[in-house]
């Protein structure tokens, strides 16, 4: 029998689960509608560089971090339902899944949104990398979702759209 190793399989190295619950003092059909219009990502998020949209169910995301190297990403909506307030998109590209945003209202007149990712690495240099890589790679994508957080929340702020 090989000894016990706690070394990740390396299947395990290129799969990433992420998960964040944020809270925001917005109606849920007005965050809803910031995410829904995925066009306008790159108006608000910082690190999504360009959407180029194909149809009405896909396009192409360019994502550039902290790190110095762009993420491109063919995404297509596998379900848009306002009314569950859930949103979701498969992956394909230089990651490999799916993400979804869920809705919900927050009392007494917010909103909790929850992100759920799940994927795996395609890019070249992060697959190559990937064992002594992985601290920054999730590092980084923390950063990224920090910096969504507050965008998001300027984005919903109608003081800050001079509304």
């Amino acid at each position: 029998m090989p000894p016990a190793t706690t070394r990740p399989h390396r299947r395990t190295l290129h799969r990433y689960r992420f998960q964040g619950t944020w809270t925001f003092p917005a109606p849920p059909t007005a965050v809803y509608a910031v995410l829904e219009d995925a066009d306008a990502y790159n108006v608000w998020w910082p690190q999504v560089r360009h959407v180029d949209r194909i149809d009405e169910t896909r396009a192409t995301v360019r994502v550039r971090s902290v790190l110095p190297y762009d993420l491109t990403l063919a995404v297509r909506a596998t379900r848009h339902d306002p009314a569950a307030g859930l949103l979701e998109i498969a992956i394909t590209g230089d990651l490999h899944g799916w993400a979804r945003w869920t809705v919900r209202p927050h009392h007494p007149a917010g909103t909790t949104l929850r992100y759920d990712q799940e994927v795996e690495v395609r890019h070249p240099l992060m697959r190559l990398l990937a064992l002594p890589g992985r601290p920054v790679f999730l590092a980084n994508h923390a950063w990224m979702m920090r910096t969504a957080r507050r965008s998001l929340r300027t984005r919903l702020d109608p003081a800050r759209q001079g509304i």
